[in-house]
């Protein structure tokens, strides 16, 4: 396995450990390839990488969580998920099919691993935890309320890895208890 492989299995294994499964399953996930070899986003795409990052993601993450996996700017962040999610959620679907120069390396293996894939214009900002590859900006489609990760596996390659996982937000004031 390339280093790049053993990399993203410990940023993975990592972030799976520390999310709590009763906040939901679905997880979003933001990559650029290119940062990772140490390039500018959008650059230097690699099939290759994104093959070794995505066998970690689905060998963590497969069968227990839902991944959708943002495209680039170039498709306006959209996100690429399966299907019957898109279905389920009542999420607007695109007409875009991502490629190594318009989505992303990433986001073009996801789309071609699912069994039926679809891009959707957002995820109503639902997803439960994160993983920003390279700063890619995947804020805008996580559950309030967002907890950074502070993780000991910090980068992929030369990409920096920024995790986040939600909570339930706080709500009353000084006599309301919570929760553990």
């Amino acid at each position: 396995m390339s280093e790049i492989y053993d990399q993203a299995k410990a940023v993975m294994t990592e972030v799976y450990e520390g999310l709590d499964p009763k906040m939901g399953n679905l997880l979003v996930i933001g990559c650029s390839t290119s940062t990772v070899l140490g390039d500018m986003p959008g650059t230097n795409s690699s099939e290759e990488i994104a093959d070794d990052l995505y066998k970690a993601v689905t060998e963590v993450f497969g069968g227990k969580y839902d991944i959708a996996v943002q495209c680039c700017e170039h498709l306006n962040r959209a996100l690429v998920v399966e299907r019957e999610l898109a279905e389920k959620n009542g999420w607007t679907m695109v007409n875009a099919v991502p490629h190594r120069k318009a989505g992303g390396a990433f986001a073009t293996k996801h789309y071609a691993s699912l069994k039926d894939p679809v891009v959707v214009e957002n995820i109503d900002s639902r997803a439960v935890a994160g993983i920003d590859i390279g700063g890619v900006m995947i804020g805008m489609h996580m559950r309030p309320v967002v907890v950074p990760m502070k993780l000991k596996n910090r980068a992929i390659g030369e990409a920096i890895v920024i995790a986040g996982r939600s909570r339930l937000k706080y709500i009353g004031g000084e006599r309301t208890h919570y929760m553990e």
